[in-house]
């Protein structure tokens, strides 16, 4: 899965824009987020195809930034403190989060900064999960 970087401008439209260039490419947007900062429009977006995104939105004369691999987690939600313990375990192995938010089925979508370390922590933090989730024989 692969995060993009989209810069739009702020004025009406410029979402319809971009999710018309991306559904006349059939390509299906699986979580991210948009938001303004001083009159300016940043998005990301998670993609199946980052690279067929990123043509079908240049294409339309949208700007991309950047195309970063992502890690995706699964949190155990009924359990507070889940974010608050996933992103210790980034900081602890170095890790800087650069963009975190959901996909459309529940996973913790990061980008991160040096992606092999990430990795690791993401596994580590995956088999530990699965691991209590187990039921414990008395």
């Amino acid at each position: 899965m692969d995060d993009l970087e989209i810069r739009l401008a702020d004025t009406p439209g410029s979402l319809s824009r971009m999710g018309t260039a991306l559904g006349n490419a059939a390509i299906s947007i699986e979580g991210g987020g948009a938001w303004v900062v001083d009159a300016k429009g940043f998005a990301h977006f998670l993609f199946h195809d980052g690279a067929a995104a990123r043509r079908a939105l240049e294409s339309a004369g949208i700007e991309v930034a950047t195309c970063s691999q992502v890690l995706r987690l699964r949190l155990q939600q009924e359990i507070p403190g889940q974010l608050g313990l996933v992103t210790s375990r980034m900081a602890q192995a170095n890790v800087s989060i650069q963009v975190l938010y959901s996909d459309h089925v529940n996973h913790l979508i990061l980008v991160v900064d040096d992606l092999e370390k990430g990795r690791a922590v993401a596994a580590d933090w995956s088999s530990t999960q699965m691991a209590e989730a187990r039921p414990r024989s008395r």
